[in-house]
């Protein structure tokens, strides 16, 4: 029997009524931050926004979250990949990994060719940090292309 993870997302909220087909698309094809449970079973038992900047709602949704068996918060790429990316994300992590001592994961699905293309261009993503938060989300260029 697979084990079985409960895992929960939270969206930009420029993008709050986003119906969620991208993150939920490659959660189920393990895709992206996703493929990290290729031979999990995954419960998805929160959705929600960040409530804006600057973010506001982090702390009572994964309060909540929890209360409902999360164990993994994955921060949506919706914040990594907006103009500009989020200024708070590396907060929202660390503010997860501490208050409620769950594992946090920068993005979901895939980051899209035409994003990766455009923050390229600006150099958005050039910092030694933003490195390792868009590392979970790289995948080659055909899956980017699948998400444009």
């Amino acid at each position: 029997m697979l084990d079985k993870v409960k895992v929960g997302i939270i969206i930009c909220d420029r993008y709050r009524r986003c119906a969620g087909g991208k993150c939920f698309r490659s959660l189920q094809n393990r895709e992206g931050a996703f493929s990290r449970y290729r031979d999990v079973e995954v419960e998805l038992v929160g959705y929600t926004s960040c409530d804006g900047c600057p973010g506001g709602n982090v702390e009572y949704a994964v309060d909540e979250m929890k209360k409902n068996g999360v164990e993994v918060v994955h921060l949506a790429t919706g914040l990594i990949v907006g103009y500009p990316p989020c200024p708070h994300i590396t907060f929202f992590h660390d503010f997860i990994k501490t208050r409620y001592g769950l594992e946090v994961v920068y993005g979901t699905h895939p980051i899209p060719q035409k994003y990766l293309n455009m923050h390229d261009k600006m150099h958005a993503w050039d910092e030694p940090e933003w490195k390792s938060i868009i590392q979970p989300t790289m995948t080659e260029e055909a899956v980017r292309l699948e998400y444009d």
